[in-house]
């Protein structure tokens, strides 16, 4: 592996590998962010914006060092590993532009800084250089290698359940779209998958999204089962669903996730909350708390996106 630099990079580096070009406060990139997040932008999207307010992501990092080598662990599903997605892009050519950030924070109605827009509408004129593009000759030096990703976590999953004693499905095609509506599928076809089978295992993973519309608080994967709880009702054997970041992190909260019975809506009930109300509202955090199916296990320092889990045992 040649290269004068060495670059390690994870999922989670887009938030954490800040450096905002003069005039951009890192506060500006905090809430754009966070609103295109809450507009149920997709992390294609977001990044494209990250990268046209960066000094150093879609390619700028490699055009400083000259030469340079990646191992990425990857939480990027759509399209597979997409190093151009990864961390968005420090180290490899970008083929968005400032005018498609420009078009990004236009559809989902981002009110953003004036010094912001103006940023990017000189880029878009061609007043600040662009991003490297493929093709560029100022890359030729650069290498990528992706060492980690979801099918390694979801591997390692089936390996452990397997050890367990229990029939293992991992299902390829990752998860993504809005979280309560990906929790009831996966839960579907999960338990079309076991049919009869009496100590199963279905594994997925990907990475979803939550358009936020209330004023609770929660994560995907919280979301995720909650949504799941709507088909696990309707079975009348002993079955659980869970999901988690596999980075320990869930939305703005302490969980990595929750996990989801058929007794969940009817537990929620006796609670004084419906099912459909809590997800509504975006309160998936405060009801799973007050059932005690959160899951929290802290930061992994690490991130390969969300992976999801349906359990089937015998009576």
């Amino acid at each position: 592996v040649g290269g004068d630099l060495l670059v390690l990079l994870s999922g989670g580096a887009s938030a954490m590998l800040a450096a905002p070009p003069d005039g951009i406060t890192l506060e500006d990139k905090r809430q754009i962010t966070n609103a295109l997040l809450r507009a149920g932008a997709d992390i294609r999207q977001l990044n494209c914006v990250r990268k046209h307010l960066s000094r150093i992501k879609g390619g700028r990092l490699a055009l400083a060092a000259g030469r340079c080598t990646t191992l990425a662990i990857s939480d990027v599903h759509r399209p597979p590993d997409d190093p151009g997605t990864i961390g968005s892009g420090p180290t490899v050519a970008d083929d968005t532009t400032f005018s498609d950030a420009l078009r990004v924070l236009d559809e989902y109605a981002i009110d953003v800084p004036g010094r912001v827009r103006e940023y990017l509408e000189r880029g878009a004129s061609g007043a600040i250089d662009e991003t490297p593009k493929p093709g560029d000759e100022r890359l030729r030096d650069v290498a990528f290698r992706v060492i980690a990703n979801r099918r390694t976590a979801m591997d390692a999953a089936a390996r452990e359940a397997q050890r367990r004693g229990y029939a293992v499905r991992i299902i390829e095609t990752p998860t993504y779209g809005e979280a309560r509506d990906a929790g009831r599928a996966f839960a579907t076809r999960a338990l079309g998958e076991l049919g009869a089978a009496r100590r199963g295992c279905v594994i997925a993973s990907g990475e979803t999204t939550v358009t936020v519309r209330g004023r609770g608080r929660g994560g995907r994967n919280q979301e995720f089962v909650l949504g799941a709880a709507a088909v696990l009702a309707q079975v009348q054997r002993p079955v659980v669903v869970g999901s988690a970041g596999t980075d320990g992190v869930d939305g703005p909260t302490d969980a990595a996730g929750g996990i989801a019975f058929p007794s969940t809506p009817s537990r929620l009930e006796r609670c004084g909350r419906r099912l459909e109300n809590v997800l509504a509202e975006n309160e998936a955090y405060a009801a799973l708390a007050r059932l005690g199916d959160l899951i929290t296990w802290g930061p992994t320092l690490t991130n390969v996106g969300d992976v999801h889990v349906l359990l089937t045992m015998s009576p």
